[in-house]
């Protein structure tokens, strides 16, 4: 697999909305395997296909980081959000920065997993976080646009907390 360059906030790809994924061809079977070993050597959370230039609906998330429980999401239906959290997000697009997010905190959606089965995944806390935000991907939406007071120096809010 291959580390793939992550486009940033200001590349037009980002804003576009993305195309479903019909079959699981081997190019992307590829991607994903390369949005995983992207993701993990970022340090990321999570990736949306997007975010490496490609506007397709698939989405990779790890929250344990440890490579042993990737999720991957193509063609996500978000089918049912409840609750509320808040808290600092960033992005993998958005290198350095975090600002103050408020989600649902159980989010419960659709899609098909790397085999094309069609999986139901639900989710709490940071998972549903992670989902939320790469699903905003998928529509062209950084999160940056939901920050809710201002986007701060990932540095200083560490060292504020």
């Amino acid at each position: 697999m291959a580390i793939r360059k992550i486009r940033t906030i200001g590349d037009e790809i980002l804003e576009h909305q993305t195309k479903p994924v019909k079959i699981l061809t081997p190019r992307i079977a590829i991607l994903i395997g390369d949005m995983l070993d992207t993701m993990y050597q970022a340090q990321g959370v999570g990736l949306a296909a997007p975010q490496v230039g490609v506007l397709k609906q698939i989405v990779v998330i790890d929250v344990t980081q440890e490579g042993n429980t990737p999720i991957v999401l193509i063609n996500p239906e978000i089918l049912e959000l409840s609750g509320e959290q808040t808290g600092q997000e960033a992005c993998l697009s958005v290198p350095n920065k975090v600002g103050n997010v408020t989600r649902a905190n159980y989010v419960k959606v659709k899609a098909y997993d790397q085999h094309m089965k069609e999986r139901i995944i639900e989710g709490e806390d940071l998972l549903a976080r992670a989902i939320q935000h790469e699903v905003d991907h998928l529509s062209g939406v950084l999160y940056v646009s939901k920050v809710e007071g201002e986007l701060m120096d990932a540095q200083e809010a560490e060292e504020r907390a």
